[in-house]
């Protein structure tokens, strides 16, 4: 499995291979679009936006999108130049962050695509000099809070009503770094 690694800064970015030059941004910025619509369509109660909001963002809005998080894509063998997972972090305030956006494709679940994107934001973080990374999880999404307490994180208690459907719940969770 391979990373590739987004940066704040103009639009999408990447390392290696696909992240050199304009044709990479714009690749990187493609791949990120991509997967985030498949991920809004597929679990749309797991996430604060909706396909539809999304759906109609303008490449503009994707730069601006990309470049308010640092932003993990997860390759996998077989699936070609389509990304397996994807994975979002976000510094709140010094010394706090936020994982964000977490999803990895159906096909590519229990390859160990979610613990190795946990562990990109994990070291991000602690690069960032962040000492504790949060995180939300929708009430009831048990594969995920499996996942999330395998790698070290647990339930703070606290509770908010899901952005994009109220009526859900979702859970914070944290990890001291």
């Amino acid at each position: 499995m391979r990373h590739d690694r987004g940066t704040r800064g103009r639009g999408a970015r990447g390392r290696g291979a696909r992240g050199r030059g304009a044709r990479g941004d714009r690749r990187r910025l493609a791949a990120e679009r991509d997967i985030r619509l498949d991920a809004l369509r597929e679990a749309p109660d797991a996430f604060g936006s909706t396909y539809a909001r999304e759906a109609a963002f303008t490449e503009a809005d994707w730069r601006r999108r990309a470049g308010s998080h640092r932003g993990f894509l997860a390759y996998l063998a077989g699936f070609g130049s389509v990304p397996a997972g994807i994975v979002g972090g976000i510094e709140e305030t010094p010394g706090t962050a936020q994982l964000v956006s977490m999803w990895v494709r159906p096909q590519a679940r229990g390859r160990h695509v979610g613990t190795a994107l946990v562990a990109a934001v994990v070291s991000w973080a602690r690069a960032q000099g962040v000492g504790r990374l949060g995180l939300w999880v929708t009430e009831g999404n048990e594969p995920a809070r499996v996942l999330y307490e395998r790698c070290g994180f647990t339930p703070t208690g606290e509770r908010q009503p899901l952005p994009s459907g109220p009526a859900r719940a979702e859970i914070a969770m944290s990890l001291s770094l």
